[in-house]
């Protein structure tokens, strides 16, 4: 299953945000060129620590060892350097994007159409072009060139004052949340205007934002139900401390209200006039909450899950990261897979990432590993721009790759 087999995308990405979207489109099928530059590449290959065949080490001991932040964000894709300041460069990248679908960037805004390879550039040589800019303000705007990274976008958003517990600080998620959830968006909308493409042979330019897209995802719920963090306005909905670890309890209508009282052994709280009724128990949400909390402490988790559950109230444990990676749930479903190092050619099992979705049943099949830095030089090259192995190296040489 590579649905995006006849799709090349040329990428001048960095850190996250662009990579993940490099790498979900080349999960996808499509042939993904990453331009990094000469002699030092995308600059997370130089944070540590670094996976190669003899496993993980905190020191990039060969070329053969990539970092594991580089290797879970660019599988599939294929690594060429190019000197994007040096005009030879320019119209290399040119001649490519020419013959490219789709050309991808995070840099700072402005920073391609500085070097001449904006979008209006690049819609010179090739108009049905689909290109897409991700920035963490934009590309427009009065925070359009302020630099800013995920945990500032979590900030900027409004994000963090909504998570965590209510009494509590302002608290960031705990992954980088921005970075990884705009390049779905990014992608959604390079294949709807792919589609629109199809219809009418025009391309298109996308300005994605990273702030844009939590703000528009945490307001997508109403505002009293999200001010309250970890908990929830519309009851006793949130996280519970049993003697021995924390669970989630979902309790959000007056059916699963009476489910959950009847479960934990109080079926005269569902009489209480404080909380007969969704309304008047969203009013009350800390006693409600302070009852259920009573009788779960009381309770080692186990046994809290296992009454809930039998009780038929949605609920689960709070798990550590350990649970998760020995849950053979993900690896059943590919929802974890090792992550493939095409520099030596082999896998490194300690670095697990994968695509959360199955097709006809099956998970995504296998792609090449993540690349070793201009590993795809000759290659795409000599395919897209005519040049021999000869005058690769002489390229190289003038600074060019």
């Amino acid at each position: 299953m590579q649905p995006l087999s006849d799709l090349r995308v040329l990428g001048v990405t960095v850190f996250l945000a662009g990579p993940f979207l490099s790498m979900t489109l080349a999960r996808l099928g499509a042939e993904v060129i990453k331009v990094e530059i000469p002699g030092r590449g995308d600059p997370v290959r130089g944070n540590g620590p670094f996976a190669g065949p003899d496993g993980i080490q905190s020191e990039q001991l060969s070329e053969d060892h990539i970092a594991t932040r580089f290797l879970k964000r660019s599988q599939g894709v294929k690594s060429i350097t190019l000197n994007l300041r040096n005009p030879k460069g320019r119209e290399l990248f040119l001649e490519m994007a020419k013959q490219s679908d789709v050309v991808l960037e995070n840099l700072a805004p402005g920073s391609m159409t500085r070097l001449g390879l904006g979008y209006d550039d690049v819609a010179a040589v090739n108009p049905g072009v689909i290109y897409a800019s991700i920035s963490g303000y934009g590309q427009t705007g009065p925070y359009a060139h302020q630099p800013a990274h995920d945990p500032q976008i979590q900030g900027m958003s409004g994000l963090m004052d909504i998570n965590g517990e209510p009494d509590g600080p302002p608290t960031r998620v705990g992954f980088y949340i921005g970075d990884l959830v705009t390049p779905m968006f990014a992608a959604t909308s390079i294949l709807a205007a792919l589609r629109e493409k199809e219809r009418t042979g025009r391309g298109c330019y996308l300005d994605v934002s990273m702030m844009d897209t939590l703000a528009s995802l945490m307001l997508m719920e109403n505002l009293e139900e999200l001010r309250t963090g970890n908990n929830s306005r519309s009851g006793p909905t949130g996280q519970y401390h049993a003697s021995d670890g924390a669970i989630i309890i979902t309790a959000a209508s007056d059916d699963q209200w009476r489910r959950l009282c009847n479960a934990i052994g109080t079926p005269e709280l569902i009489e209480d006039e404080r909380f007969a009724r969704y309304q008047v128990r969203s009013e009350n949400a800390a006693a409600a909450r302070a009852e259920v909390q009573q009788r779960v402490g009381k309770m080692t988790r186990a046994e809290a899950l296992e009454c809930l559950s039998a009780g038929d109230v949605p609920c689960a444990p709070v798990r550590t990261v350990p649970e998760i990676l020995a849950d053979a749930h993900f690896r059943d479903r590919g929802a974890l897979r090792p992550m493939l190092n095409a520099a030596f050619g082999g896998e490194v099992d300690e670095v697990v990432a994968g695509f959360p979705v199955l097709f006809d049943g099956e998970p995504l099949p296998d792609i090449p590993g993540a690349p070793g830095l201009g590993q795809h030089n000759v290659e795409v090259l000599g395919q897209l721009c005519g040049i021999d192995a000869e005058r690769v190296e002489a390229l190289k040489s003038e600074g060019v790759i």
